[in-house]
């Protein structure tokens, strides 16, 4: 059976390393703070000392932090220990240019690549459905799908390196711009005399319904919204621009009508 590590025990990353341990993989952790660890107490998982021992121990390493910065990081100190037949994958949502160069600096060890961001949180993660989406080879995502299966239901292959990525962030775009259209609903009704409440009663069961829709229902304003996904996303919707721009590609209304959501999201709160 395939030995897997995996690096980034966060809050959607811990759930996804118990899942793989807890369907029989020989399981390899490594943490920049050994807290994270505890979770693993008593069971098979082994922790590595360093990320190139982890690399060294297994077939396919897992990485799942927070940005760009922490990937070239953890990905830099991987690189010593990565074994020539070995997998590599970024689970977390970066830059399509970021896995890219990745990919060419393993594939001169011998080592394949996916980029497999991930939708859904920790509670999904648990359960076992995650979103996995998936960019890379055929073959990698044939080898690497049994594992991604422990925690993702679907598991999507969109296209080759970096796909994955583009798939997610476009993804994260829409659903800012949607943000920013439930908001402007949500204060058209207002004026019009319609309560939020049941302004959202009508549309949960309407045909302009949408899960934005229904986050700004249950967060109540663009500061509450601001205050838990704001940063994240405005990164997202940079990187899109950055990426459309570079590759010549139309981004119509989405950018324009998810920076409208993000300059709302910077509003000072009402006092």
């Amino acid at each position: 059976m395939m030995r897997v590590g995996f690096i980034g025990l966060g809050s959607q990353g811990l759930p996804m390393a118990q899942r793989i341990l807890g369907a029989g993989y020989e399981t390899n952790l490594w943490a920049r703070r050994p807290e994270t660890l505890e979770p693993f107490a008593g069971t098979n998982a082994v922790a590595a000392s360093t990320p190139a021992e982890l690399a060294s121990k297994c077939d396919l390493v897992c990485v799942c932090v927070m940005n760009d910065a922490d990937v070239d990081e953890v990905c830099a100190a991987l690189l010593p220990g990565l074994r020539e037949g070995g997998v590599l994958v970024i689970h977390s949502t970066v830059h399509p240019s970021t896995c890219t160069r990745i990919a060419e600096e393993v594939a001169l060890l011998g080592v394949a690549f996916a980029d497999a961001p991930v939708s859904g949180g920790g509670a999904a993660a648990a359960e076992g459905r995650l979103e996995v989406i998936v960019g890379s080879d055929d073959e990698t995502f044939t080898r690497c799908l049994p594992v991604f299966a422990t925690y993702g239901d679907p598991v999507i292959h969109v296209g080759p390196v970096g796909a994955g990525q583009v798939a997610k962030l476009v993804n994260n775009v829409l659903f800012m711009a949607q943000i920013s259209l439930a908001e402007d609903a949500f204060e058209l009704a207002t004026g019009l005399g319609i309560g939020r409440d049941a302004l959202a009663e009508v549309v949960s069961r309407g045909s302009g319904n949408s899960f934005a829709f229904g986050v700004m229902h249950a967060l109540g304003s663009m500061d509450a919204f601001a205050a838990v996904g704001g940063d994240p996303l405005r990164k997202d919707v940079d990187i899109v621009a950055e990426t459309a721009a570079g590759r010549g590609a139309d981004t119509g209304g989405l950018v324009i009508a998810a920076n409208d959501g993000l300059t709302k999201a910077r509003r000072p709160p009402s006092r």
